[in-house]
């Protein structure tokens, strides 16, 4: 920066300015400055830069799943947010193990972040509550630790699991199933919440084996995609019961792919004989045949609020936001759940009286 500030005349002062993008800098002077770093070869040097004004300019995310293509895009999200403002992502990954979570927390310490989005393994609020204790503000996403009274940002997943039953429902839909993954997270009990509300308030019954759980091999390293063929396995479980369920709601469209086979090698296929509705909206979805009805997930715009309530955080003004944000997802119809002619909404589903096909082996 002297060596610029000495061609063109200026102060280092000058310099400075022009090249952080802060005001009271004409835009002459500041092209001027800018031309002339890019000719000499200047880059900014963050850890000098960090050293002289105490902060990193750099946030710690840490996610538990970064196979999610709902994280992929969160991640996304907040990295173009951040770089707006000048700050860089420092991105760890907890395989939705506590050990991990602790190290994570640690990490983030020890790089003396700005601030940290944490996505929490919800096995224990201890390793958030030493950030705060150290004064990293930090901002929850997706998964809440209510004891620790952080801002939270997340889906509204019990709405998102009503508005997929209540769809079902309208559709002529009596007997609905679940499909959802065996982890004890907030994320998935929530959705069920919602499953059973919708339920309850069209005064349908949800029986033993309304809620079906995949043992998904996430289980033994989170970090694996999810597994259609655990899906498949327990859909063909599902399809030897004596009647089958007019409609079943799956906890992510990837789950989708292992019930349309298994419907597929009983000789059925959705919407005609079952309906399907999924959870994310991945990238696939729209094009499975038949095209899959599910529920998209507000991912960026909850990356762009997490860091917008970060830097609240960083400058200790909460303003007039809620601690805590829910943000609702959206339906997306498609054939999957297409009414059949004929079939009035609210009539009950044909599969009430349809004994479910033999089993196939595959």
């Amino acid at each position: 920066m002297r060596d610029i500030a000495a061609t063109l005349n200026l102060s280092v002062n000058t310099v400075s300015r022009a090249l952080s993008g802060k005001d009271g800098i004409g835009e002459k002077t500041r092209a001027l400055v800018r031309a002339e770093a890019e000719r000499v070869g200047y880059v900014p040097n963050s850890m000098a830069r960090s050293l002289v004004t105490g902060s990193a300019m750099t946030f710690g995310l840490v996610i538990t799943n970064p196979s999610n293509p709902f994280y992929a895009q969160l991640i996304s999200s907040i990295e173009l947010r951040a770089r707006t403002y000048d700050y860089s992502l420092l991105l760890t990954v907890t395989e939705e193990s506590a050990e991990n979570e602790t190290r994570a927390a640690e990490a983030l310490l020890r790089s003396s972040v700005s601030g940290a989005m944490v996505v929490p393994v919800q096995a224990s609020a201890d390793p958030w509550r030493r950030l705060s204790t150290v004064g990293v503000p930090t901002v929850l996403l997706n998964r809440d630790l209510p004891d620790l009274g952080y801002r939270f940002v997340g889906t509204d997943n019990e709405l998102g699991g009503y508005r997929a039953t209540a769809h079902a429902i309208s559709r002529g839909a009596r007997s609905i199933v679940v499909l959802e993954e065996d982890l004890p997270i907030t994320t998935i009990a929530d959705r069920i919440a919602g499953f059973r509300r919708a339920m309850a308030e069209a005064g349908l019954a949800t029986p033993r084996g309304s809620v079906m759980r995949v043992p998904t091999r996430r289980i033994e390293q989170a970090a694996l995609p999810w597994q259609p063929q655990q899906a498949y396995q327990v859909a063909r479980r599902m399809l030897r019961r004596a009647r089958l369920p007019d409609a079943v709601v799956v906890g992510n469209d990837y789950f989708a792919l292992g019930l349309y086979r298994a419907l597929e090698e009983h000789g059925l296929k959705a919407p005609d004989d079952m309906m399907v509705i999924g959870f994310g909206d991945h990238p696939f979805s729209a094009f499975l045949s038949p095209p899959l009805t599910t529920v998209r997930l507000p991912a960026a715009e909850i990356g762009n609020i997490a860091v917008d309530l970060l830097l609240e955080e960083i400058a200790g003004a909460r303003g007039a936001r809620p601690l805590k944000q829910l943000i609702a997802p959206a339906l997306v119809e498609r054939n999957s759940t297409r009414r059949l002619p004929g079939t009035p909404a609210g009539s009950p589903g044909q599969s009430d009286h349809r004994a479910c096909s033999p089993e196939v082996s595959g």
